[in-house]
């Protein structure tokens, strides 16, 4: 009897051993994810595209945020006067030259646009963080006033993480119309669809909580979402289509991942949307 209990004691010390060093291991992660996690979010120096000719021709600016920040900038003046401009927000990862390929596609739309990098993104001084995003987004609005844009001819373009500072920045304006492609509903919530294993909600610090925010968007809205997206999952884009309030328009591919293609169709819908904004 004696043997039988010593045996069974020993299994337990060697269970609560495995048992703490799994919660010591796991403690570490969780410690490790919440120190370096911005690290996780925000990828300046990832390249996604690259190699692509500038087609367009661009005014090379920089901008000076409130906490004395400049971000370099690309513009292209069209005719302020006689078109709308697209202020554009890319997302976590990668220079203005990984969105040549995009804005490319600008030349044959009648179509001013301005596109801003993050701070401590395309050589930008300063860390990227939530408000620190949203402080670039509203200094780059503040820009286009002061060259004589008004309000309500901006028409704000979010690139996944952009999707988060554009619903910030358009609640209860009047701008012209917004753009969202491959949107995430939270932070949180595309942090959990990654990390599931993770109390993601306690550890963010960035929570980019659009769904809260897109009812007070009452301008016309566009959103796009690939449905075989493997960052944010395609039902995050078509939620906040659901919340959106109205005059609301998808352009939703089958076909499409996050990085959504600029196909004929894709740039069919863009420009459908921004000619019914006129």
């Amino acid at each position: 009897m004696n043997f039988l209990l010593k045996k069974y004691l020993m299994k337990m010390n060697y269970f609560i051993i495995i048992l703490f060093f799994f919660l010591l291991s796991y403690f570490f992660i969780v410690v490790l994810v919440y120190a370096f996690q911005r690290n996780l979010l925000y990828h300046p120096s990832e390249n996604n595209y690259y190699g692509d000719d500038l087609l367009v021709s661009v005014e090379r600016i920089k901008i000076k945020t409130q906490d004395n920040i400049e971000l370099l900038s690309w513009y292209h003046n069209k005719h302020i006067n006689n078109y709308k401009t697209i202020l554009f927000f890319h997302g976590n990862a990668g220079s203005l030259e990984n969105r040549i390929h995009k804005i490319n596609h600008f030349k044959n739309m009648n179509v001013n646009f301005l596109l801003v990098a993050w701070r401590g993104f395309s050589g930008n001084k300063g860390q990227p963080t939530e408000e620190g995003l949203y402080e670039d987004a509203r200094s780059a609005v503040s820009w286009l006033k002061s060259k004589g844009v008004l309000e309500k001819n901006i028409v704000l373009y979010g690139e996944s993480l952009g999707t988060g500072v554009a619903t910030e920045i358009a609640q209860d304006k009047n701008f012209a119309g917004i753009i969202l492609e491959s949107p995430f509903t939270s932070m949180i919530e595309a942090g959990k669809n990654v990390y599931p294993y993770l109390p993601v909600k306690l550890l963010l610090k960035d929570k980019y909580e659009s769904y809260k925010k897109i009812k007070k968007i009452k301008i016309p809205i566009l959103i796009m979402h690939g449905e075989v997206d493997n960052i944010v999952p395609f039902y995050m884009g078509k939620k906040m289509y659901e919340l959106a309030n109205e005059p609301k328009y998808f352009y939703f591919s089958k076909y499409d991942d996050h990085m959504m293609e600029y196909n004929q169709n894709l740039l069919k819908a863009l420009k459908d949307f921004i000619n019914s904004l006129n």
